[in-house]
């Protein structure tokens, strides 16, 4: 579930150019730009979390995309996720983002239950959340693109080093491993697609 949220969240701000041990993550106050300006497609880059399922979770993604659209309720967002799980590509669309105002903070609602997060101000291209859960520290990056620069990836990596994480305690998907659009043909006939 850590990876359904940390795909499905972006926003627009400044990323600041070097990151020390002593800087706090900034989290984001909601204003009216901040929804939307989580609309659209992201791409999850990766992660790491102390929570033990979250743990299993990161593992298993070996690539994850996401899309957010409008919803009929104001303070709801539908989701779409294309999630390659160890060998299988599922496909999801029941998900769907609450927004709390009151509190800047968002949950991700599905039929496994509801993960909640916080937006940290980054690069307008760039999303990193800071997800909730008890005293469990985690931390995510999805980003516009599947392209991003070794400056803001290792700018992450230094950040999850400050919050007590090891190299081997962080991962990362890989372009190589994305699941074909749904109807699209790959031609290989092996790889399963679920519709979640």
């Amino acid at each position: 579930m850590l990876a359904s949220l940390t795909l499905l969240l972006g926003l627009p701000l400044a990323l600041a150019t070097e990151l020390s041990c002593d800087t706090r993550l900034v989290t984001v106050t909601f204003d009216n730009a901040t929804i939307p300006g989580l609309l659209g497609h992201w791409v999850y880059i990766g992660g790491a979390s102390t929570y033990p399922p979250h743990q299993e979770e990161l593992k298993a993604v070996k690539h994850a995309t996401f899309s957010l659209f409008p919803s009929s309720h104001e303070d709801e967002l539908n989701v779409t996720e294309i999630m390659k799980v160890n060998e299988t590509c599922v496909v999801k669309t029941t998900g769907k983002i609450q927004v709390f105002h009151h509190n800047s903070t968002l949950a991700h609602v599905d039929d496994q239950g509801t993960s909640t997060a916080q937006l940290i101000q980054s690069d307008k291209d760039l999303l990193i959340m800071k997800h909730i859960k008890d005293d469990f520290r985690s931390l995510s990056l999805s980003a516009r693109t599947p392209n991003v620069s070794k400056e803001h990836l290792e700018e992450f990596e230094a950040q999850l080093h400050c919050l007590g994480f090891t190299a081997e305690e962080m991962f990362f998907t890989s372009e190589q491993e994305s699941c074909p659009l749904p109807g699209e043909k790959t031609g290989e006939g092996d790889m399963e697609q679920q519709l979640a």
